[in-house]
C-alpha cells in the first residue's frame, strides 16, 4: 500500500484556501519566548468581507478551542445575528456565561495581527477581542480574576468600566 503524499502549501496558498473554502479563516499565533513574554492567541481573517463584522481575536485558548468558539460566533453572524461591542453580554457561552467583545487600538496592536495586511491590503480593517470568563464568571479586569490566568489572558481591547 502505499502512503498518501502531501505537499506542504505556502502560508499565502494556505490563507487563499481558507478564504475560497470557507470565506474566512483563523490565524494561531504561538506563545512567545521568555524573553518578551505573550500568551498564544487566534484571530480571524475576512469577517469584514463575509459579514461585515470586525476581525476577532482570542487569547490564552488552544487553538482548536478558539476555532471551536470563533465556528460558533462566524455561524452566529452569518445568520444574521449580531454580538454586541463593549456591553457584557450572554447567550454565546454555555450555562448563560458572560462574555464582551472589546475593540481594539490598531494604532497601537495592529502588529499583532500581520496576516490582516495580507488579507486587506490597503483597504480597512477592524478587530475586536474575544473575552472569556473564568470559572467563577469573572473577567481579568475584575478583582476576583486568577492571577495564575493574567498571561493567559492579557486585555489588549478597551474596556469602560
Amino acid at each position: 500500500m502505499t502512503e498518501p503524499t502531501y505537499e506542504p502549501m505556502e502560508h499565502e496558498e494556505k490563507l487563499a484556501w481558507m478564504l475560497d473554502n470557507q470565506g474566512w479563516g483563523i490565524e494561531p499565533v504561538a506563545p512567545s519566548s521568555q524573553e518578551d513574554l505573550r500568551a498564544g492567541y487566534s484571530y480571524t481573517f475576512g469577517l469584514e468581507s463575509l459579514v461585515g463584522h470586525p476581525e476577532l481575536v482570542i487569547f490564552g485558548l488552544a487553538p482548536v478551542a478558539a476555532r471551536g468558539l470563533l465556528d460558533l460566533i462566524v455561524n452566529h453572524l452569518r445568520l444574521g445575528g449580531t454580538i454586541p461591542i463593549g456591553e457584557i453580554f450572554t447567550g454565546l457561552l454555555d450555562n448563560e456565561q458572560k462574555s464582551v467583545l472589546l475593540d481594539i487600538e490598531l494604532a497601537e496592536f495592529a502588529d499583532h495581527f500581520p496576516t490582516l495586511d495580507l488579507i486587506y491590503n490597503d483597504q480597512p480593517w477592524r478587530i475586536c477581542q474575544f473575552v472569556w470568563p473564568d470559572r467563577n464568571a469573572a473577567f481579568p479586569w475584575d478583582q476576583d480574576w486568577p492571577e495564575k490566568l493574567r498571561y493567559a489572558q492579557p486585555i489588549i481591547g478597551t474596556w469602560q468600566n
